[in-house]
């Protein structure tokens, strides 16, 4: 009785964990050189980034008396305070009972988990338990750019987990638990910020009439602020510097005009080849859109709002993966629009893509290291 009752939960955990197992067999056997690719290992994965740099963190934290004598990645090391510490803290966790690369793979494999699970009960509160877990299916895999990071070392994982059980509690008004995920997300990646601004909005228009009630609800969210305040002072203490975030280096990419990210000489882009860039863009105005219109000033369609405006001030050529904490909210207004049948095609057609995608870019993407021994 409990495994019907769980059944759609058990195959998407299933599915999770065997995708990305199949995806580092891939690497370990070396199946891609049968396509004409370079040699591969699962060094080829562990060498990706942003895994080194969260790598380096575990091992010496911020310290550049640790960094600079044991690592030689090419960055300046006044660039690592950039990368927040919650990821390289899981991996220092689990690192006591295996290598740190390997521990750096389990983190993400535990947060893709996580985020696939949290995702079907987030789906449910919009869709039928059918339908939620075939967007919960597809999101396992789409984005590329997400399939991608859920099989190397990145904090999108468990950033997107926390995002969407925040969001899921809010709907409840449940604020403790949801202020509890904001604040972790919040010690992944910087942008979490902006859901704090969408909760902030989101709670003025559901109190507005009954003003008593709105500082006793966002009281659980100032563990956001008080997060961040955590984190640089732990920079202060790691590097003699609180605002070592704001002095990583370019590492800021938000600008004043937008749409920036078609200026092809700034830094982080010089390509022209951008059109892409306009077919996301033009997926998540469609998504959002109809969210804006099905859920009016509710959380679901505010913070994917608000992350898409800030998105499109971003100049940098990998908005795929900024865009990446929306794009479950992007599926599930465009989920509701078109027929299940059609996207199950669609899936079907385009995975073969996405796995070849997902080989071809974990290849390009790796770090110039030549010795593993400090990293182990």
């Amino acid at each position: 009785m409990n495994f019907i009752k769980y059944r759609y939960q058990f195959v998407l955990l299933t599915v999770t964990v065997f995708s990305t197992l199949i995806f580092w067999l891939i690497f370990y056997f070396n199946l891609p050189r049968l396509l004409g690719f370079p040699q591969t290992s699962l060094e080829t994965l562990y060498s990706n980034y942003d895994g080194p740099n969260y790598m380096v963190i575990s091992k010496c934290g911020y310290q550049k008396s640790c960094i600079g004598p044991n690592f030689s990645l090419p960055q300046p090391l006044e660039y690592y305070p950039a990368h927040l510490p919650g990821y390289p803290l899981m991996i220092s966790l689990f690192s006591m009972f295996t290598t740190t690369p390997k521990a750096m793979l389990f983190t993400t494999l535990i947060g893709s988990v996580l985020l696939t699970l949290t995702s079907f009960s987030f789906f449910r509160q919009y869709l039928k338990p059918r339908r939620a877990f075939w967007l919960s299916l597809i999101l396992i895999f789409f984005p590329a750019r997400l399939f991608v990071l859920r099989q190397i070392g990145a904090p999108e994982t468990w950033f997107l987990f926390s995002i969407l059980a925040s969001v899921y509690f809010f709907q409840k008004q449940k604020y403790f638990p949801s202020a509890v995920f904001a604040a972790l997300a919040q010690t992944l990646k910087s942008p979490a910020i902006l859901l704090l601004l969408a909760i902030s909005v989101c709670l003025f228009f559901r109190y507005r009439k009954n003003l008593a009630n709105l500082v006793p609800s966002f009281f659980p969210y100032l563990l956001v602020p008080l997060s961040l305040v955590a984190i640089f002072f732990y920079y202060w203490l790691q590097t003699g510097d609180f605002l070592a975030y704001f002095h990583s280096g370019d590492n800021f990419h938000l600008t004043f005009l937008p749409y920036q990210v078609f200026v092809s000489n700034r830094s982080w882009i010089h390509t022209i080849w951008l059109e892409d860039v306009i077919y996301i863009f033009a997926t998540a105005f469609f998504g959002i859109s109809y969210l804006l219109k099905k859920y009016p000033r509710q959380l679901v369609s505010v913070f994917p709002l608000v992350f898409l405006v800030a998105t499109i001030m971003v100049a940098h050529r990998d908005i795929s993966r900024y865009l990446l904490p929306v794009y479950p909210f992007i599926f599930l207004g465009i989920f509701r629009t078109v027929r299940l049948s059609l996207l199950k095609r669609a899936f079907i057609l385009l995975l073969p893509a996405v796995i070849l995608y997902s080989v071809n870019f974990c290849l390009g993407n790796v770090a110039p290291i030549s010795n593993w021994q400090p990293y182990l």
